[in-house]
């Protein structure tokens, strides 16, 4: 079951972002010809209207196809037809639902388990948080250069910054208090200040939104960071997981969640959602050939220059690109296949 949960949820996503380039390209009057989720045969289809809507066997990918690489095709309703900041609309489209479809997510948990606000919950006794003055109640704002608004921007700062200094600033009784604090190595090698957080509260409406978007805004600088983790070599190419590995962890949460009813599985999986919706926004804007982010930039250029990119060029970057990726997605689900079996 677990298994047939995480393929759905997959589904959904890569649906949720293709969708986003086939509202905009309907709102700026583009044909799409085909819209398909997954990758390979064909399982079933249906043609409604000009588009024809295609469930593909492997739910590892999708298409929005509006034949935007036919330098002919400069007829009414062609992609090319339109001006580069309407098809830059209509690429950046998919990313920015996939934040959308994280910020639902989002905003469905907190209504449900409240928001974790940066507020101390206990201190532990002889640590560096206690040493420095830290009280239960505290309100921690920043540390450092970064501001912080959920808990676990707390325990990400510290998980990338490991045995750095900080300055904290908080608020306590209104009041806002700046001290210094330097994470202790504890037996398993982990750098630590001492703190845990206080309980979930509840929030209005408005509230909830905003932290729906900080919850948003988290995954995505988690993701940021990692990549910039993975371009210094501080975390491994052997570490990265893809669909085999997303399988894997979707199982795995819901096996743990089945106990505590279908409310827990449902909430569970709905952060594994805003997870990967977010990673799949920010990893679709990175400007690489073959993604959003890298047909961004011949756009960008096309408007820099005041005029298109050679299509056979572009082509042979992006056909270039998807080799790469495509290696790079064998390896990925070797690293996946090995870690569960082996």
């Amino acid at each position: 079951m677990g298994i047939v949960l995480a393929i759905l949820l997959f589904g959904f996503i890569v649906f949720f972002h293709e969708l986003g380039h086939f509202l905009l390209a309907r709102i700026n009057g583009i044909n799409v010809y085909e819209f398909w989720i997954g990758m390979g045969p064909t399982l079933a289809h249906k043609k409604i209207g000009n588009t024809d809507y295609c469930l593909k066997i492997l739910p590892i990918g999708g298409a929005c196809v509006m034949e935007e690489d036919e330098k002919e095709d400069l007829s009414e309703g062609s992609f090319n037809s339109k001006s580069p900041w309407r098809r830059i609309s209509v690429i950046a489209a998919g990313p920015v639902f996939n934040f959308i479809l994280a910020f639902i997510g989002a905003f469905i948990i907190i209504c449900f388990v409240g928001v974790d606000k940066p507020v101390i919950g206990t201190v532990n006794a002889g640590t560096p948080a206690a040493e420095a003055g830290l009280q239960a109640g505290d309100e921690i704002v920043k540390i450092n250069d970064k501001n912080i608004h959920i808990f676990k921007d707390i325990s990400t700062y510290n998980q990338f910054h490991q045995g750095q200094t900080m300055k904290i600033v908080y608020k306590r009784n209104g009041e806002k208090n700046t001290v210094s604090v330097t994470p202790e190595k504890n037996d398993s090698g982990y750098y630590l200040i001492g703190i845990t957080s206080s309980n979930y509260v509840k929030t209005n409406v408005f509230e909830t939104a905003a932290y729906s978007a900080y919850n948003v805004k988290y995954w995505i600088n988690l993701t940021i960071d990692s990549l910039k983790q993975l371009v210094t070599g501080r975390i491994g190419v052997d570490q990265l997981s893809g669909p085999v590995g997303v399988v894997s962890a979707v199982d795995t949460t819901y096996k743990e969640s089945k106990s505590g009813g279908a409310l827990l599985i449902f909430l569970n999986l709905l952060q594994m959602t805003i997870l990967l919706s977010a990673n799949l926004g920010v990893m679709n804007l990175l400007p690489l050939p073959a993604l959003d982010g890298g047909r961004l930039v011949f756009l960008i250029v096309e408007v820099i220059r005041g005029k298109r990119v050679p299509p056979e060029k572009e082509g042979y970057v992006h056909l270039a690109g998807m080799a790469l990726l495509l290696c790079l997605m064998v390896f990925v689900m070797y690293n996946d296949i090995r870690r569960i079996f082996f």
